[in-house]
């Protein structure tokens, strides 16, 4: 799972976000703590608690006292909505942009849409 291009307190905060996203880690789940994951992956606790305490600052996971560390409730919707925005940001505005660049409107462009994603669909 860990890759050397991003530092790796970057790489538990994906880890987890996108085990939150998937449902795998659930809302109100306890969150491995970061002896844990600092054992599975064999590196320091502070790297992993940096880690974990990003998606703290984000308002994702929450401290429990003496407990471990939670899913906060609405952590997935939150998430799912800024996937939503980042995609838009990579995909969609460039797809306008190249639409406009052609002389397609909205319409034309989502009847595209549709028509490569039945063929895709249908495995042509």
């Amino acid at each position: 799972m860990l890759d050397e291009g991003t530092p790796l307190f970057v790489q538990i905060a994906q880890q987890l976000s996108a085990d939150i996203v998937s449902g795998s880690l659930a809302e109100g789940a306890r969150v491995p703590s970061s002896n844990e994951f600092a054992s599975f992956h064999r590196i320091n606790p502070a790297t992993a608690a940096k880690g974990i305490n990003l998606l703290v600052d984000q308002g994702l996971l929450e401290k429990r006292r003496g407990v471990g560390m939670f899913v906060v409730d609405g952590a997935r919707e939150r998430l799912l909505q800024g996937r939503r925005e980042q995609f838009a940001d990579a995909y969609i505005v460039p797809l306008l942009t190249e639409a406009d660049r052609l002389g397609m409107g909205t319409a034309e462009l989502s009847a595209l849409i549709e028509d490569t994603d039945r063929r895709r669909r249908n495995g042509m």
